[in-house]
């Protein structure tokens, strides 16, 4: 029986992110973006710092990249900082976001908007002795699929289509975790439409 200081099991994956567009509407960007993306499939909370969503891996990074994408077809220039976590031993339960098909309900909505995106993102495998070859191993995951942009301390640069980086976080947040050490933590900051972007994209 697990302990209230054991790993969890569920299969429920959090994100806590803020969205920070540099424009003097923010408030209509950011709210704009959280209601045109479909976020039926997952829990959300927004407070007046950052917002809150919890279910199924595969519903976090479809409404995560939705709500991101959403912000960044208005032009501005939008910062996204997010905290991906699964396993925590202090999470509490919400099984019914689980009960979901296995649907992707906003990618024929944003499958063909085009972004160009620089990222950065950084794991932590929690309470692994051997989590630098669990790094490791998907920094060159990056390189293989080619998004890979520099390495850099406390971090490792991403850039590319924002669908590619996505599907690369996505997969790479699932290869890290194991069986042994199951809970996970992935942070991941991304820069849109930054002037200092042109003809990067």
């Amino acid at each position: 029986m697990e302990t209230a200081f054991s790993c969890g099991t569920s299969p429920i994956i959090g994100l806590r992110f803020s969205l920070h567009p540099m424009a003097d509407n923010f408030v209509a960007i950011i709210k704009g973006a959280l209601s045109e993306a479909d976020t039926s499939n997952v829990w959300m909370h927004t407070d007046d710092v950052s917002t809150v969503m919890r279910g199924k891996e595969i519903h976090i990074f479809d409404t995560a990249k939705a709500i991101v994408l959403h912000a960044a077809k208005t032009g501005a220039h939008v910062a996204f900082n997010g905290t991906f976590s699964v396993g925590c031993p202090g999470d509490s339960a919400g099984d019914v976001y689980l009960e979901k098909e296995d649907i992707r309900l906003n990618e024929p909505l944003v499958k063909d908007l085009r972004q160009y995106v620089s990222s950065q993102f950084a794991l932590y495998p929690m309470n692994n002795p051997d989590y630098m070859s669990v790094i490791y191993k998907e920094v060159e995951r990056a390189k293989e699929q080619g998004v890979f942009n520099t390495s850099m301390h406390y971090a490792s640069g991403l850039h590319g289509d924002i669908h590619e980086v996505f599907a690369f976080l996505e997969e790479a947040f699932s290869k890290a975790r194991t069986t042994e050490h199951r809970h996970l933590v992935m942070t991941v900051n991304m820069s849109i439409n930054s002037p200092s972007h042109k003809g990067d994209a």
